[in-house]
Formats: C-alpha cells, structure tokens, sequence
C-alpha cells in the first residue's frame, strides 16, 4: 500500500524527444496527455526544453549492503541512482552475506522500499557463496517475496559447463534469466589490464579478449540447447559482440549489456596508473569501443548496465596492482550515453528508452517500469536537460563511493525530475523526497 503522491502537471515536455505534450501524473499513474492541459489543484512543472523518457532501469548495480557497508549501502545508493534518472535498479548478489538464500534477498528488498527512492530488485546468487560448486535456492529466491527472476554470481564467472548447463534449465521453470560474468578464470589469472599494446608497455599481466568471449560462445551454445534465457553482463569486446550478434540471427535467446564506461574509455588511460580505471572487465581498445557502440545502436546489445561498483577510498587510493577492481556510474550514465550515442547520431532519445529502460525491464520482468509515456502508464518519468553541460565532481555525488572514471570531466545532460510511482524524488536537480511507501515490510505494491 502506498501513501498520497499528488497530483502534477508536466507542461511542454519533448516526449522521446519529439513533439511537446503535457503529461498529467495523477495517483501513481499518467492520468492524461495532450497540449494545453489544464488541472485544478495540479503541482505545474514547466518542462519546456526538456525531454521526458521513462524512468531508467539498471540491470547491473552494486548496493553493497549487507556487509559492505563502508562503500555503499541501499540508502545511498538508491539515492544516486534517483538522482541519475533511474526508477528500479538490479542489485547484485556479491554482498556480504552473498544474496543466495530467500532471506537475503527479501533483506535487501525491504531495505529498498525502506528507502523508498527507486525499486529495488534483488539478483540472487546461481551459486552458494558464489563458490561455483553448488546451485543456490534458486526457486526460493524466485517464489519470495522479492520475485527474483535474475541470477548472477556477477564477479565470479560460472565457469564449470555442467553447472551452467543446469541453472539454465533451472530458472526456466520461473521465466528467470542467468546473467553471466563471462570470464574464463584460467585463461585471467593474475592479469591486471587489457592484453595488448598497452600492457606489452607497461609490463602489467594482460587480460585477452578470448577469456570473455570463449565463455559468451560456450553459453550462448548452453542457452539454446537447453531453450532457456541468458543475458551477458557488461561486454567489452568486439568479438564478443559478433559472438552474440550470430547467436541472435540464429534466434538464441539472448540478452547483453554493455557499461557506459566501456563505451567512452579505453585502456590507454591505464598508462597513468591511476586505480580509478581499473576495472572488470577492463578497458579495452578504441576499436572495441567503436564495436560496442555499433553493437548497441544496431540492437545486438540490448541494454546499457552501469555496473555502478562503489569503493572505500583506500581500495583504490593504493599501488594499482593491490586496487580494487570496479567503477561507480548511476549518476554519470545518462551523460554518458548522451554523449557516445546521442551526439555522435547513432541514436535518438527514443533509442536511448529502449536501451536504457524498455529493454532492461523486459529483462528483468518488470512488469510496471519501461512503460510507454500513455495515460494509463506508471507514472515512471524522468525530465532531462539535453543542454544542460556539467563537470564530474565524485565529491558532490550522493553516492559514497568516489571512484569515478569521469572525475573532472565536463559531460552532457542532466537529469531535472524523477518520478518515481509518481512522486517526485528528484526536483530542480536536487533530491526531493523517497516514494512514502506505508509500510516498507508490505508486500509488493
């Protein structure tokens, strides 16, 4: 049950970025649309020059919480991801507990509408512990009240084939998905960077390609022969979307991700030995940048995923080869995207919903988010000023976390309004206030 969200009236909003209309957000919903709205009583927001998207849904977020508290916990991370434009975000299962029992993720799930700035849906671990050995409660984590339907021992790969083969036959019995870290461990133990120039120079360990993309054609091969869904977490190399660009055609059910990071940055920036860009997968060549880029404009890559990894500072304030691996990104992705695909005309802002909402909550299977801007719709929006321009201060961000690759940068876009459920969380660019859920222990709204 949700408490009163009032009654606003959007005036001249870009939808998609085509023609203005009014939205009416009455109750939760969008109530109606058109020109020249008029509602007695309505908050007005005057939204000429933005553009009106649905809210964003992130497949692949690290909260943290339980356990690792000192990098980021639901509150806060919730409150970046608010901030960024988001509206539900995919929490995954490498906290401390790991997210592999009903228990755990009904944990996290109540700390998200505790929170009450996004919708929190848990990832719950293939595996107990992440360890690789056993499958977890799969079906319990899926029949809790969480509704877990994604799987990842994301930071881990599942590398042993049998039991991939056998999760993939699992969560078909609940139309869930098995996200995979596509990692081979033998072929990357040790390795640091990208293998290649750079680390030839800089003698750091290398991280081949063949490692990520062995794994993605082993399982794209798994998911067909068990008919079964699998979704690829963040893919950072050009042959790796060739491999899943051929497992389409042949009508494979899969589903990929790619960050935003791993559309702009390359491992050239690995030359200053700055920890900030150390990450996992790692940064890999401008010609795989320009592959994912192609790869997501064209439809292969379905979604952009932030992977928003949050550190302690002194995870990443070391030598490079002790630094933690991870990146944060809730609040810098829409700028991101804007900037690699927008501007460089390889998308439109009704793309950018698709890749960065419709499709992700497809994945998920979430049923009220990535919805069309119609009346009747949850009212999940958001108001972005495309001209709006701003420099990437971590220490201005709501996130605990200042491990941003971005640090310093001027990006482009910025989110003005979120509404979540139809309360606004996000005003004038600021934090507003979290959806007032009832009850946070109730069952799902």
């Amino acid at each position: 049950m949700a408490g009163n969200t009032g009654t606003y009236l959007i005036r001249g909003a870009s939808i998609l970025g085509g023609e203005p209309a009014d939205l009416l957000i009455r109750d939760g919903v969008i109530a109606e649309t058109g020109t020249g709205l008029s509602v007695d009583g309505a908050t007005v927001i005057d939204a000429a020059g933005l553009v009106a998207l649905p809210g964003m849904v992130d497949v692949h977020t690290h909260l943290r919480e339980p356990g690792r508290e000192d990098a980021e916990t639901v509150e806060t991370g919730t409150r970046a991801a608010a901030l960024g434009g988001y509206t539900a975000v995919h929490a995954m299962a490498n906290s401390t507990p790991v997210a592999d029992t009903a228990g755990v993720v009904e944990q996290v799930y109540t700390l998200g509408r505790t929170a009450g700035w996004v919708d929190v849906r848990p990832v719950g671990a293939v595996t107990v512990g992440l360890a690789g050995e056993q499958l977890a409660e799969l079906g319990a984590m899926a029949d809790s009240r969480a509704r877990v339907r994604m799987f990842s021992d994301d930071g881990i790969c599942v590398h042993d084939p049998v039991l991939m083969r056998r999760a993939l036959e699992y969560v078909k019995a609940f139309d869930g998905v098995v996200a995979q870290h596509a990692q081979e461990p033998r072929l990357t133990a040790g390795a640091q960077m990208n293998e290649g120039e750079v680390s030839a120079v800089l003698g750091l360990a290398g991280w081949p390609a063949v490692a990520e993309e062995s794994i993605i054609a082993r399982d794209v091969l798994l998911a067909q022969h068990v008919g079964s869904r699998l979704h690829v977490c963040h893919v950072s190399t050009a042959g790796s979307v060739e491999i899943i660009r051929w497992a389409k055609e042949r009508g494979i059910n899969v589903t990929a991700e790619v960050t935003p990071h791993h559309l702009l940055l390359t491992d050239d920036l690995v030359r200053s030995y700055d920890p900030v860009f150390k990450v996992n997968p790692p940064l890999r060549t401008d010609a795989d940048v320009q592959a994912l880029r192609a790869g997501l404009a064209d439809g292969t890559i379905d979604v952009v995923g932030t992977d928003h990894a949050p550190h302690p500072s002194e995870h990443k304030e070391c030598e490079w080869a002790q630094a933690a691996m991870g990146m944060t990104g809730l609040e810098t992705a829409l700028s991101v995207v804007q900037h690699t695909m927008i501007e460089t005309g390889l998308m439109t802002w009704a793309d950018f919903a698709r890749v960065t909402s419709t499709a992700a909550a497809k994945i998920g299977r979430l049923a009220d988010q990535g919805r069309p801007l119609a009346a009747g719709e949850p009212a999940n929006v958001i108001l972005v000023d495309p001209a709006a321009r701003w420099t990437v201060d971590p220490f201005r961000m709501a996130t605990m976390g200042r491990n941003s690759p971005f640090k310093g940068r001027e990006l482009p876009g910025k989110v003005v309004a979120t509404f979540f459920k139809g309360h606004p969380t996000v005003l004038d660019g600021e934090l507003n206030t979290p959806y007032p859920y009832a009850d946070a222990t109730a069952g799902v709204a």
